[in-house]
């Protein structure tokens, strides 16, 4: 259920609403936005009566929700949630952010050369992963701690925000000191005794679509986070499984913009693991942007053919380079737009 406060309720008739939901058996999360406060009743309390809330004083409305996803939707932030981080960055707002970066870092030399190119291009996060999770266990599973540490040097050096992904519950705290922000891989949507415990941490997260995965479902993970108490999540399309073999997997564009109504989460797109293929990746990238998306995953590498993974989705710089000078054309033919470069603080 969603109480909606007046503008003028007081602090005083906000407490007793709160008192009066919990003691009909919610769990209450309260959300302040720039007009009025939002409460959330939590739960399935048997007894009570949603007409009784709106008798009580400084309550302007009173929705009983039916989606099973209750702090995830619309309704809990009408006017959308806006992430925001120290440096200035905001996601979820006018400006489209960029996520760019290689699959894995593989060397320190890897690592700051492509940090330098995605920055010079307008680039505002360096994505990496330390920890890799592979399909075959032969394969490169990542540099681990050091791989971390690289990341937060580069990051520290270029004022970079950095974005990695996060595979188990043991990592979390290892990971907190390093990156800026904590990443669900697609394989680990429905871990939900992980999403238990980010919901529990004071750090962004972006959570990525399963490989099969509903937008409820999806939606629905992003709840496990959100009851926690981390209202702090991004949610990321980053293509599903269909029966199309062309490309690695389908770019689901459609699900930009039903996000965007369902939800008052900001909502990225990642193409390059969208399509799995590079020459595909750029038109995927502009239609993502043309949809609505508030920010872009793009892997480039400084030598993709010589990538340890993912290298056949990776960009080149320069074609990373040019696709951002397109994007700018697009973003502003949309009302938003995407900064030149992020500067050092």
């Amino acid at each position: 259920m969603i109480v909606a406060m007046q503008e003028r309720a007081t602090e005083e008739d906000i407490q007793g609403v709160i008192e009066r939901l919990v003691q009909v058996g919610f769990n209450v999360h309260r959300t302040t936005g720039a007009v009025q406060t939002v409460l959330a009743g939590v739960g399935t309390p048997s007894h009570f009566d949603h007409k009784d809330f709106e008798l009580l004083s400084g309550v302007a409305e009173v929705v009983r929700i039916t989606s099973p996803y209750k702090l995830a939707g619309r309704g809990f932030r009408p006017e959308g949630t806006i992430v925001r981080f120290p440096n200035g960055v905001a996601v979820g707002g006018d400006e489209i952010v960029v996520m760019a970066g290689p699959c894995s870092v593989e060397s320190r030399e890897q690592i700051f050369t492509i940090a330098d190119q995605v920055k010079s291009a307008g680039a505002s996060f360096l994505r990496g992963g330390a920890f890799k999770p592979r399909s075959s266990p032969y394969s490169f599973q990542g540099m681990g701690l050091d791989g971390l540490k690289l990341l937060r040097e580069v990051g520290d050096r270029t004022g970079l925000l950095i974005i990695s992904e996060v595979m188990e519950i043991s990592q979390i705290d290892l990971m907190l000191p390093y990156v800026d922000v904590l990443q669900v891989g697609a394989r680990n949507m429905q871990n939900f005794n992980l999403l238990r415990e980010i919901g529990l941490v004071r750090k962004p997260v972006l959570l990525k679509r399963g490989i099969a995965a509903t937008l409820e479902e999806l939606l629905l993970s992003a709840e496990y986070i959100l009851a926690g108490g981390n209202y702090d999540v991004m949610l990321c399309e980053r293509g599903i499984r269909t029966f199309e073999t062309y490309t690695r997997n389908t770019m689901d564009i459609s699900a930009i913009p039903v996000i965007k109504k369902l939800s008052h989460l900001p909502m990225l797109a990642d193409p390059s693991h969208g399509v799995g293929r590079r020459d595909k990746v750029a038109p995927m990238a502009r239609a993502a942007v043309a949809a609505g998306c508030d920010g872009l995953l793009i892997e480039v590498h400084p030598n993709p053919d010589k990538a340890l993974s993912d290298g056949a989705q990776s960009l080149f710089p320069e074609q990373f380079d040019q696709l951002m000078d397109q994007l700018r054309i697009i973003a502003t033919a949309v009302d938003r737009n995407i900064r030149a470069e992020i500067p050092v603080i």
